[in-house]
């Protein structure tokens, strides 16, 4: 008799694989309390009642779960997004917020069917990183004010400001308990190493949630808390649309989402599709799915919902296989929210508030400084960032964009040209990128040159356009005219080919 083969990880080939849902019941859990926090910190950072963070995280898993082209990346209200909701409500309100999500995710479904959702990744990536950092200096500078006991303003200036009142009349208790979650945050990944494995299945911000909640609770303080409706039912709001003195203004604001939620929940589909060998991701079938969850949860009552790479990085670290992890953590909300309403409200404002100081101080990522300066876009990160923060997001994407055009047109127009001759023999060397931008410089150099001269141009260049290359072929040509010569030297393949059409007489394309 022959022994059983074996397979590649040593198991016996008769034996049973996992089922499926085995792996994705304890991830679907996980991901579940690592989302119930960060979504009702993130709908109090947005100005909006702790159920909208809550409707969206369900919203996030069932529907656009069942709908992704990312099966394993979780959806549900953003971090990223919370400034922008909370500058929205402060202007229209929240119903009418409501309204421009639902807006933002039929923009987002038109986009996704056109096709087009890899053009909302053409933002440079020192832009996106450098709006998600001024986002989580916004975030970590309202936040503190609420860990302090107060009230957060509304811009990151007034917050510095208003700092020094704060700490005056800080709230001995709720300080306290900010404190408490904000240290156990940061110590929890030296507690994770010093444990091992068995802990990585604890979520940090739920440690630090439920301790906070339970100190409160034993020491028996005065302190702000969650506010979550006992009727569930009562907690869905329909949208409003706005007046029409405010309609241009919210138009403009339902692009402006929807193009940043598209963006964000692109980047983490990257992001996500590198951390598992499961199947590619389809970013135009993700953008439909984001477009369905967002015109649902603005109907519904929720925050806008995007790709979350937090909780999906969760999800997959926790085992998950399919998108039924994704669409259980959005079932699991549901039950709680509608059977356990009770454990919610137990909860202190400054517990959450402390957990999202933490999250906003780590948007801003040493790793993609680094990375930033080393790519020489450390520029446009901190215009970025600055504009985001001392004027609103909008200028800030704007001047990052702005900024990230003129580093390319500063790069096109780069070129070295150094001559030198001896005699009649002249020898041009040109470096860089030959473009209309440089045909100037490169005109002067040429136009140095005597007639009559024999000429060597060595053309070493990166990219040269059509502009360029008519400028040399026609100084070359009148060069020519007046007895001189002209040899090219490491020509790149597209100067020949145009020029071997030129000497048959075939026009450039």
């Amino acid at each position: 008799m022959h022994a059983p083969d074996a397979t590649l990880d040593g198991a016996p080939a008769t034996s049973r694989p996992t089922p499926v849902w085995l792996r994705d019941l304890p991830a679907s859990l996980v991901t579940f309390l690592v989302a119930m926090p960060l979504s009702m910190g993130i709908a109090l950072a947005s100005g909006a009642p702790i159920m909208a963070g809550l409707i969206s995280a369900a919203i996030g898993g069932l529907v656009v779960g069942a709908l992704s082209g990312v099966p394993l990346q979780v959806s549900g209200a953003a971090a990223g997004l919370a400034v922008m909701v909370f500058t929205q409500i402060e202007r229209f309100g929240f119903r009418t917020v409501l309204a421009i999500v639902v807006a933002a995710g039929a923009i987002q479904l038109a986009l996704g069917f056109g096709k087009v959702a890899r053009v909302t990744l053409a933002i440079s990536p020192a832009v996106i990183h450098g709006m998600l950092a001024g986002i989580g200096v916004q975030i970590f500078l309202a936040q503190l004010h609420v860990v302090l006991g107060g009230r957060p303003q509304s811009s990151a200036l007034r917050n510095v400001a208003e700092l020094p009142r704060q700490v005056e009349n800080v709230h001995g208790p709720a300080m306290l308990l900010g404190l408490l979650t904000i240290g156990v945050l940061v110590a929890w990944p030296a507690v994770e190493r010093l444990v091992g494995p068995r802990l990585k299945a604890l979520p940090g911000p739920l440690v630090a949630v439920c301790l906070g909640t339970l100190a409160a609770l034993h020491w028996g303080g005065d302190v702000p808390r969650v506010t979550v409706p006992h009727d569930w039912r009562s907690a869905f709001t329909l949208p409003v649309l706005p007046p029409a003195a405010q309609l241009g203004g919210a138009i403009v604001a339902a692009v402006s989402l929807a193009v940043v939620a598209s963006a964000e929940s692109l980047l983490s589909a990257i992001a996500t599709d590198k951390m598992h060998a499961g199947p590619r991701a389809d970013l135009d079938r993700e953008l439909v799915a984001q477009g369905v969850g967002n015109m649902l949860a603005g109907l519904c009552g929720g925050l806008p919902v995007t790709g979350v790479i937090v909780r999906s990085t969760a999800n997959i670290s926790a085992g998950a296989r399919t998108r039924l992890s994704t669409m259980l953590h959005g079932l699991w909300t549901v039950v709680f929210v509608t059977q356990l309403a009770f454990v919610l409200n137990r909860i202190p404002l400054s517990v959450l508030a402390g957990l999202l100081c933490v999250v906003g101080a780590r948007l801003v990522s040493p790793a993609h400084i680094r990375e930033m300066k080393k790519h020489r876009q450390l520029a446009i990160y901190l215009l970025t960032l600055g504009g985001v923060v001392g004027i609103n997001l909008l200028a800030g994407i704007g001047i990052g964009i702005a900024a990230a055009v003129a580093q390319l047109l500063a790069k096109l127009a780069h070129v070295e040209i150094v001559s030198s001759h001896e005699g009649p023999r002249w020898h041009i060397v040109v470096k860089g990128s030959l473009t209309f931008l440089a045909v100037p410089k490169l005109s002067g150099a040429l136009a140095a040159v005597p007639p009559q001269a024999h000429v060597d141009l060595d053309l070493d260049v990166e990219v040269m356009d059509h502009a360029a290359w008519e400028s040399i072929h026609a100084w070359r040509a009148n060069h020519e005219k007046t007895g001189g010569t002209v040899d090219m030297d490491r020509i790149h393949e597209i100067w020949s080919a145009a020029d071997r059409g030129a000497r048959a007489g075939v026009p450039a394309a």
